[in-house]
């Protein structure tokens, strides 16, 4: 049963709550058992496309390729901050294969939201100027060339903290600071809170902005048909950029088709519509061939997107016997040059028992790329500078830093005072501490002998991860047994092609290889959300059971006649549908819709509503032991122990991927990864591969994953929750306490590079 209701969605960017009309599912299965007791969930089950994957028969959107299709590239900014006083491209217009060009010149009646395609004042290196389409990649790039910009250069600013003084150059008419103020949050009395503590601590913690570099670029292939448009687009939102497009160009919804059957990484740069998909419908349309613009990687890094940094000063407030009374957080953060969050305290504000809080956070605006959603955005960086506080104050109070987590441990939210659907940190700190072997860390920090000195640290995750409606899933039983799943929601890497399916199966009773899902299109799917934050999981695979439940209803009403079951229950098993109570009597799915002349059962499914009264949350502790070269600077990662509360696992093969992903990523933006932007021209150093520092596969330590959670049952019927961001939360507050553990210094500024181990270790 579907019904509309009304859902309260939060919305951080605009501080408000938001009514939202949706459609959700009333009526919900019963919720499943233990994973023990299934066939399919739970289980590791490789991914049914990656067969397609490995051999290069999926398309992705660089492999699209229409008869006549033009290529886009665009032409961006060599300045920091300037005004176009004029464009001339009359030669690139001219060169033999160019089909068109565009600059503010031709398009001002073109607009995403309020904001032109093109602006006349460019605001960071690397900002679109105009863009071309030609009959091939080397014509293009060469009208690029030929195209004459007249710039008046002006003053700049790169760092936040020289951005809000009174005397920066302005970005924007209305200052650096984004909306004017800094988002604010309070409770209890802070002052009380200190005036109670016996120890006060102060510390400030830096991290850089560190880039997505996801294997895929911005890719997008545009093709119209008279009114009707077609992309191709490497997002992780196909509905989200079908409603972007329709608006901007003035379309009605259904002559929109947005399509993205696979997808290389985002991590969240990829959530919402840019500049270059709108340059590719537009040149499309002025030329009336396809389209396609595939950024560089140096326009990647430019243009596509970012962390923002972080500068957290910390005041914390805690008595001898360890529990919290105060904590203060004040954050500037680097925006890039159009709005954004730089919020990072939400760990701070959630995560450890503390009656008096207040935080204060400062996006600020600096002539660099735009900064957007980045794997846990906020939660990272927070937790970096939070979890070394606790640390801090472990070893002012004379207590064990995993003895003081849990004493302040706290199994209510403690912005909304609401309980946990579930919570097992508890559970996720013994058994990692059991795994790292907790009782071996120095209890002296830095008390080892020698040149390799080894130590262990630990640090504490929360994140979302509880889904929410609207998601649809439609599912189709053929003639012959075999099954069709329609999914909007995009596989963005995390298999969730797969977990559809493991749902569909399990609830079918039928065998996985008998489930196809095509995800990813707009036009032959139902609403799915834009796969970020987590919520993909726990949004689609209760919507993909209710559908499968839909049709198996329908399926076993239509067994029920055929077998005279007289209102005995039936079931199904392997294809076969059967009579509970005996079970010889049964007879295929196939046949049943053979001998019924249906044809096929079509069942549709929702995401149910969350539960009222609750807050959802996912939990996390992880622990590493580090080797430290104290002649070389160099940090080696011994081993690492990912302990996680994510309710039901759906693939326990996925989820493990996850864990391991995530940490890995972790790894590179605590060693040795950050965007440098030579402060004297604005201008990124390391815009490439080779000088922006990845982790490589022997950077990877022994990674020991471990999930300590149930199913959790109040939030759905399948009990799932998100593990997207988790695993990456706690990693650098993780390996920044074992390195304080092996050396008895602590460094504050990421990344923790050789040269910066030196030097804290004074050896230069």
């Amino acid at each position: 049963i579907m019904a509309v209701k009304i859902l309260k969605v939060y919305n951080t960017d605009e501080d408000i709550y938001e009514e939202i009309i949706g459609e959700v599912q009333e009526e919900v299965p019963e919720a499943w058992p233990e994973n023990k007791e299934l066939k399919i969930i739970g289980k590791r089950i490789p991914r049914i496309n990656a067969p397609e994957i490995v051999t290069g028969e999926a398309k992705y959107a660089y492999d699209i390729i229409i008869p006549g299709m033009l290529v886009g590239k665009i032409l961006r900014s060599p300045y920091p901050h300037a005004n176009i006083k004029n464009i001339d491209t009359s030669k690139a217009e001219k060169l033999k294969g160019v089909k068109a060009v565009i600059t503010y010149k031709n398009t001002s009646n073109v607009r995403i939201g309020r904001d032109p395609i093109f602006n006349t004042t460019v605001k960071y290196e690397g900002e679109e100027i105009a863009a071309v389409a030609a009959v091939d990649e080397n014509t293009a790039l060469d009208a690029l060339d030929l195209i004459k910009v007249e710039y008046e250069e002006l003053p700049f600013v790169v760092d936040p903290e020289e951005a809000m003084k009174p005397n920066a150059p302005k970005i924007h008419p209305q200052g650096n600071i984004v909306r004017g103020r800094p988002s604010v949050y309070s409770r209890g009395n802070i002052e009380k809170g200190f005036n109670e503590a016996d120890i006060v601590i102060e510390e400030t913690f830096r991290t850089p902005v560190v880039h997505h570099s996801q294997a895929e670029v911005h890719i997008s292939v545009a093709k119209w048909e008279e009114d009707y448009l077609t992309v191709w687009d490497t997002t992780q939102g196909v509905f989200r950029i079908q409603s972007s497009l329709a608006n901007i160009f003035h379309l009605p919804v259904n002559k929109v088709r947005v399509i993205c059957h696979y997808m290389g990484g985002a991590f969240g740069c990829k959530l919402s519509i840019r500049r270059h998909t709108v340059y590719a419908v537009l040149l499309a349309k002025i030329t009336g061939r396809p389209v396609k613009i595939a950024l560089s990687r140096k326009d990647d890094y430019l243009a596509g997107g970012n962390r923002p940094s972080s500068i957290q000063q910390i005041k914390a407030g805690i008595k001898k016997d360890g529990t919290l009374t105060a904590l203060y957080q004040k954050t500037v953060g680097a925006v890039g040059a159009y709005p954004g969050s730089a919020g990072v305290t939400t760990p701070l504000r959630t995560l450890y028992k503390c009656p008096n809080v207040k935080t204060e956070e400062y996006s600020v605006y600096v002539n660099a790329g735009q900064s957007c959603a980045h794997r846990a955005p906020g939660h990272v960086q927070g937790t970096f500078a939070l979890d070394q506080m606790i640390d801090i104050l472990a070893e002012k109070t004379g207590i064990d830093p995993l003895e003081l987590r849990k004493k302040n441990y706290i199994d209510r939210d403690q912005q909304s005072n609401l309980p946990y659907t579930s919570k097992y940190l508890l559970e996720a700190y013994d058994a990692g501490a059991k795994e790292i072997g907790w009782e071996r860390r120095n209890k002296i920090p830095g008390s080892g002998q020698g040149r390799y000195k080894r130590g262990i640290g630990m640090a504490t995750q929360i994140w979302w991860g509880g889904g929410r409606p609207p998601a649809f899933v439609n599912v189709k039983i053929n003639s012959d047994g075999t099954v069709n799943v329609l999914s909007g929601a995009q596989d963005i890497g995390t298999g969730t092609t797969t977990i559809v399916a493991q749902c569909v199966a399990e609830e079918l009773g039928i065998k996985l290889k008998d489930v196809k899902v095509t995800i990813g299109d707009s036009e032959v799917c139902p609403y799915g959300p834009t796969s970020g934050g987590s919520v993909t999981a726990p949004s689609m695979c209760p919507a993909a059971r209710a559908a499968a439940r839909d049709a198996k209803n329908k399926l076993l009403e239509v067994a029920s006649v055929i077998l005279k079951s007289n209102g005995k229950p039936l079931d199904i098993k392997d294809g076969r549908i059967f009579l509970k109570n005996n079970p010889e009597k049964s007879i295929t799915i196939k046949d049943v819709i053979g001998r019924s002349r249906v044809g096929m059962i079509l069942g549709s499914g929702a995401r149910e509503d969350n539960p009222e009264g609750y807050a959802v949350n996912t939990f996390g502790a992880h622990f590493a032991e580090v080797e430290v070269d104290t002649w070389t600077g160099k940090i080696k990662i011994v081993k690492y122990v990912a302990a996680h509360d994510i309710g039901r696992v759906i693939n326990m093969l996925t989820a493990v991927n996850q864990i391991q992903g995530g940490i890995i990523q972790g790894l590179g933006f605590t060693l040795s990864e950050e965007r440098i932007i030579n402060k004297n021209v604005g201008r990124m150093e390391n815009p490439d591969m080779c000088n922006y520092l990845l982790p490589l596969a022997g950077d990877t330590p022994e990674i020991v994953s471990i999930i300590v959670s149930k199913p959790d049952n109040l939030l759905s019927h399948t009990g799932n929750k998100g593990l997207g961001e988790p695993p990456m939360i706690p990693v650098l507050a993780t390996i920044a306490n074992a390195f304080y553990n092996a050396t008895g210094v602590r460094i504050k500024v990421l990344p923790m590079t050789p040269e910066k181990v030196l030097m804290a270790l004074k050896k230069i």
